[in-house]
């Protein structure tokens, strides 16, 4: 994903539409990711595939989801998990 700084906007506001057409870009701020710039087609395909992200009560939880939450724990409780995270 190609990255441009708020500055670059203002200056090269057609270049970055352009690449925008073809993939999302990174908008930063003070060297920090603020922003992604897409194109309206992108947007929808995205909004529309809808969120695969459910929640689940601990007594309902798929038994893949309840192992990979057991070891999450098991890494806390170690004290790992927190820094080594991307």
């Amino acid at each position: 994903m190609k990255q441009f700084t708020t500055g670059d906007l203002n200056k090269q506001i057609g270049d970055i539409t352009d690449a925008a057409s073809r993939e999302p870009v990174v908008l930063t701020r003070h060297k920090k990711p603020r922003f992604v710039l897409m194109s309206y087609e992108h947007y929808e395909r995205m909004r529309s595939a809808g969120d695969p992200r459910r929640a689940y009560a601990v007594s309902e939880m798929p038994a893949e989801q309840a192992a990979l939450f057991d070891e999450a724990l098991d890494r806390l409780t170690l004290g790992e998990g927190y820094d080594d995270e991307p």
